[in-house]
């Protein structure tokens, strides 16, 4: 293809037919000829148009900080008025700063970067050389934005692109602590009583029958201003087994007491309630994708996309002969979608 600058219908080129050595002739079709902008010829508009791309990545950063004025600064009560100038800080600040730097890139390639047209054949870079060609072409392409002489251009795009990012991760990190440290730690520990949701009555190890199954909360939870938060981390099953059957791992004979054990009632897919104990196989199931425990093997996923056993909580008995845990879990309770250490 003929470069545009040569727009003249009688201009012709050639072209090797495809697995033949005749070369066939093409007409151009006659494009128009190229016209250069005004920030081409005349150096005042080229410097114009630079402070006009620097202007709009400079409305960008001021968005930013809009946004976070409105996300810091603004406290919130209980009058609508100070949520509505919140929430138009922040939609403000978020429109300013996405639509500085579009406006900014597409007036700056509309002025500033050279606007020729050139037509290259795609080839597989196999040598050195080829290489060395491709970091030329590349080398060209940063030299034709104009960024390594436009410092004005350059910090504020830099700018601009830096704090663009920063409204996201506060948003995002706004929706709450991190789960892994939400979920690590529960109401359990060592002397809390086991008891009956929803009463609350504390569970002596006697009124465990072998087949029986109890949903079980941290005594006091009751008392708790945010109980239905604790709660959602802290409830268990507690189910009773023939001794014989278990098969506590090293280190873990002492989590039950005489056949009863306790187990995070929440599956550790993606955070279900585990509501189904089959009494006669021993299995835990999720009801919403079907992942299934083996109490027997310490609760180990056995079918379904859970990858992470159930979480085990150590329990004993007090002088009273009631039920009570030794310690918190030792594992994040919950899906096992995040980091884990």
């Amino acid at each position: 293809m003929a470069d545009r600058s040569h727009g003249s219908p009688e201009h012709s080129g050639t072209v090797a037919k495809p697995g033949q050595g005749e070369v066939q002739k093409f007409q151009d079709p006659g494009l128009p000829p190229h016209r250069p902008r005004l920030a081409d010829v005349d150096p005042r508009a080229e410097k114009r148009a630079e402070r006009q791309v620097g202007m709009l990545f400079t409305v960008s950063i001021l968005g930013t900080l809009i946004f976070f004025f409105g996300y810091f600064f603004i406290p919130l009560d209980e009058t609508i008025a100070t949520l509505r100038l919140q929430n138009l800080l922040l939609g403000l600040g978020t429109a300013f700063a996405m639509l500085g730097i579009g406006v900014g890139i597409v007036h700056w390639a509309k002025t500033l970067m050279p606007d020729h047209e050139v037509s290259e054949d795609r080839h597989v870079l196999r040598s050195e050389a080829d290489r060395v060609d491709a970091e030329k072409i590349v080398g060209d392409i940063l030299e034709e934005t104009g960024i390594k002489r436009r410092p004005l251009i350059r910090n504020t795009l830099l700018g601009a692109g830096v704090l663009a990012v920063l409204p996201a991760i506060a948003i995002f990190r706004d929706l709450g602590p991190l789960p892994g440290d939400v979920l690590k730690h529960t109401m359990w520990d060592e002397g809390v009583r086991l008891t009956r949701d929803p009463s609350g009555t504390p569970i002596r190890a006697s009124d465990v029958t072998i087949g029986s199954a109890f949903h079980v909360i941290p005594d006091g939870l009751n008392d708790l201003e945010h109980k239905l938060e604790e709660k959602a981390k802290a409830v268990v099953l507690l189910m009773r087994l023939n001794p014989e059957s278990l098969a506590p791992s090293p280190g873990r004979e002492d989590w039950g007491y005489e056949g009863i054990v306790a187990y995070s009632k929440i599956c550790t897919h993606v955070g279900c309630p585990v509501a189904l104990y089959e009494q006669q196989t021993h299995h835990l199931l999720c009801p919403c994708h079907q992942s299934t425990f083996d109490l027997t093997q310490e609760c180990k996923v056995i079918f379904g996309p859970a990858v992470r056993p159930l979480p085990q909580l150590p329990i004993s008995v007090d002088d009273e002969g009631y039920l009570v845990a030794t310690s918190d879990f030792q594992e994040p309770v919950g899906p096992s979608f995040w980091e884990r250490g």
